[in-house]
């Protein structure tokens, strides 16, 4: 895997990540609007938090799809996943 494709593995696996972290420790405002009943936003959202786990999280991964991809495990040109020569 080049490096330019490597980073966007990656990206793609954050972004996944960020969405499948954004709930966790979150709970909304108890008392939420008095006219119209929405909660909204949390109420300490911790993002700062939740992107370095998101972060670790892409990193290991990340770190296996590196593995696997470099491997003969799951090759496309030999093995038998191999494609068919012309």
């Amino acid at each position: 895997m080049g490096w330019v494709s490597g980073i966007v593995v990656f990206f793609l696996i954050w972004w996944t990540a960020l969405f499948a972290v954004l709930p966790i420790g979150t709970r909304p405002n108890p008392e939420g609007d008095p006219e119209t009943g929405w909660r909204g936003v949390p109420e300490r959202p911790r993002l700062l938090r939740k992107v370095l786990l998101t972060t670790v999280v892409s990193a290991v991964l990340w770190l296996g799809v590196y593995v696997l991809v470099e491997s003969e495990w799951l090759s496309f040109r030999s093995g038998w996943l191999a494609l068919p020569e012309k």
